[in-house]
């Protein structure tokens, strides 16, 4: 049986799922920018629409999505936030670089979860070209910036117990 595809760039949060007293970290890769600050809008509309001010939205930039990782843990040590939200892009070449760079962040962002007991939120775009990076970053695939601020929310209210 096929499952149904749940496109998180649609959800609605509930009046229960509010951020206002939440404060959120987003790291965002400047490698392939075009994609990430895309994202990072996106991140933001929906964390303000959940209720999160900005004084309580942190920005770290870092050259390359190979740098999220420690870009987020030193967010998280800089400003303790609820949730980091990590940001990225990484298209496909024609060298296995690609295969390396994926595997090492989404490791390093599953590691820090488990380390630090704290949502880090793996919103990086992993495409074969910059054609589907740009359906899933505002396109026709909807904007990942969306769902992992989403994802963010939900999470950091799920360890607040709420």
């Amino acid at each position: 049986m096929k499952a149904k595809k749940h496109n998180l760039s649609e959800s609605h949060l509930s009046p229960a799922e509010d951020a206002s007293g939440l404060r959120f970290g987003i790291v965002v890769s400047s490698w392939n920018s075009e994609i990430t600050e895309s994202l990072f809008r996106a991140a933001v509309s929906t964390l303000k629409s959940a209720g999160c001010p900005d004084e309580n939205i942190f920005r770290t930039d870092v050259p390359g999505s190979f740098e999220l990782p420690l870009g987020a843990k030193i967010l998280y040590e800089q400003r303790k936030p609820d949730a980091i939200i990590c940001l990225g892009c990484v298209i496909r070449g024609e060298t296995p670089h690609f295969d390396y760079i994926c595997s090492a962040v989404s490791a390093g962002i599953m590691q820090l979860n488990v380390e630090k007991g704290l949502p880090f939120i793996f919103g990086v775009l992993t495409t074969e070209n910059i054609q589907q990076a740009q359906d899933r970053s505002g396109g026709t695939h909807g904007n990942k910036g969306i769902e992992a601020a989403v994802t963010a929310i939900r999470m950091a209210l799920l360890k607040a117990g709420n």
